[in-house]
Formats: structure tokens, sequence, C-alpha cells
């Protein structure tokens, strides 16, 4: 790919279908961790340009720095790891909310580097860009390839994929003003660690497209940890559960967002119509999607 090139990259955010945690660690100090993710269509567009530096612009702006040098230290090591000079402004147009457990900061880096690595003449997967995805941090991985995935070691080695799982309705909601802290779920996780269930027959039904057996199974052994932080964080979430047409639903990740896999469009959208109007809470009606974010 030409380094004079404009690239536009769109960046799904991702909700754990399972989460186990594990209280052994690695060397890093991160959680032994068994991961199965899709990737879903809401998403940032991410514009990259060459420049004269290097920079990492957010619009809206970021209340912090953590989001802004995960990317930025994405794009360094890359650079360093491939031995490529380019420097590159990139522009990420933000969808995606901080603190719900949607993967915004590690969409963001992970989808940075898959694009870099295209244009670079490198296949995402090549062993150099995982390697800096996982320095990176834990999701990243995932979005060098966003497809169902099951991720194991600390979240960042992939397991296996799954055939794509598109098109299906989910319902997104999220209450104000409690953007969870993973470090600190993770930390109150430790104060009472449950060895998680296995996700084996989940990963049987995604092999088989079986959306309703996939339902079935969902699972968040980090879910408590974040409720006991966060207790309003629950009430979406039991609200969720106790709508008609919710297959199933549960907390994403570390939180604060909880997620519903509904039967059909119209279902998603009331949803998230009641959420936002009766409630004041953040709701999106999204679906699963492809590669690239792209319903295909």
């Amino acid at each position: 790919m030409p380094r004079s090139c404009r690239q536009i990259v769109h960046a799904p955010c991702k909700v754990n279908l399972h989460l186990g945690i594990y209280a052994e660690k690695d060397a890093r100090g991160y959680h032994r961790v068994d991961s199965v993710m899709v990737p879903v269509g809401l998403g940032n567009t991410i514009t990259i340009e060459p420049a004269d530096e290097t920079s990492v612009l957010f619009e809206p702006a970021l209340d912090g720095p953590a989001r802004r040098n995960a990317t930025q230290r994405a794009i360094g090591l890359l650079s360093q790891e491939l031995g490529v000079d380019e420097c590159v402004s990139v522009c990420i147009e933000r969808q995606i909310p901080s603190g719900g457990g949607l993967g915004s900061s590690s969409a963001d880096a992970g989808s940075v580097l898959r694009a870099l690595a295209e244009r670079w003449g490198v296949d995402p997967l090549d062993r150099r860009v995982v390697g800096v995805a996982r320095r990176v941090g834990a999701d990243v991985a995932f979005f060098l390839n966003p497809v169902p995935s099951l991720l194991r070691g600390a979240g960042d080695t992939l397991e296996k994929t799954f055939p794509a799982l598109v098109g299906v309705p989910l319902a997104l909601v999220m209450p104000p003003g409690c953007a969870s802290s993973t470090r600190e779920v993770y930390e109150e996780f430790d104060r009472d660690p449950a060895l998680p269930s296995s996700c084996d027959a989940l990963c049987d039904a995604l092999a088989l497209r079986d959306v309703q057996g996939a339902a079935a199974h969902l699972y968040n052994n980090l879910a408590p940890a974040a409720l006991r932080l966060q207790p309003v964080m629950g009430e979406p979430a039991a609200w969720l559960s106790r709508q008609p047409g919710v297959m199933a639903s549960q907390i994403t990740g570390s939180g604060s967002c909880s997620f519903a896999i509904c039967e059909t469009t119209s279902v998603a959208e009331r949803i998230a119509r009641a959420a936002e109007n009766e409630h004041g809470w953040w709701a999106k009606a999204v679906f699963t999607v492809g590669l690239d974010g792209q319903v295909c």
C-alpha cells in the first residue's frame, strides 16, 4: 500500500459472550482468562494519514490520557518492531463509550495496528504485530482480526475462531456516571476469586452458528466484582433480563454496559428507546457484524 495514501478504518466494539477469570496471574500480573468475544456494529471511525510527526487526536476529546496512550504506544511499538520510520496522524471519531466493557481503547489500538500492518506490507496476524498487540493490552489482539473468537492466556492469545455471526440484534444499555475501572474491578475480584465455568458449550454453539444455544450459555464471573463496586449497573442488567423478546443478557467485560441478545431488530430498538426515554440510560440498538464492522 502506498504510504502517501489515506486510510479510513471502522473499529467495531465487542461484547463478551463468555468471560472466565482465574485467580492465577502471568509474569506481567495479568489474570489467566477464557474470553469469547464477538464484534458489534457500534464503532469508531479512524482516519490515518502521513504526517511530519506522529499524533493521535480524538473527536470528541478524551478527559484522560490512557486511551490516547494505548493507541500512540501501539504505533510506536509497531514502527520499532518493523523498522518503519513513517510518521502518521491518527484521528479517531468516537462512538464507543469509555468504561463500558466494550473494548474502547483496545478497539482503537488494535484497529490502528491492523491498518498500519497493511499499510506497511505486513499481515495483521504476523507474529510481530500480534506481539505488539499483546504488549499494549489484553484485548488488543482480538481487534487484529475481529471475528467471533476464543482467546486464552490473558485474553490475548487466540485459541480459535468461529464462523461469522452477522446480523444478530443486540441492545446495549449503560447507566450514566458509573464507568468502570478495569484495574479496580480485577482488584475486587481478587478479594473473593471464583473458579470460572467452562466455555465449551458456548463454543460448540458458535461453531454451529446456533444463536439460541449461544444465548443459553452466556457467562461472566467478573460481573459480581463489578457490581460490588458499582451496584447501580445492576439496575439495567436486571431490567434487560425482564424485557419481552430478550433471549439472554449480561454485563460485558468489567462493566458498566449490559447487553441483551434479542429475538428481532424491533425488540432491540424498542428496548433501546425505553432505556433512554424511561430511565435516562445510554442505549443503542446494534447488530453483530463481520470483519471491518460491515454487515455482509
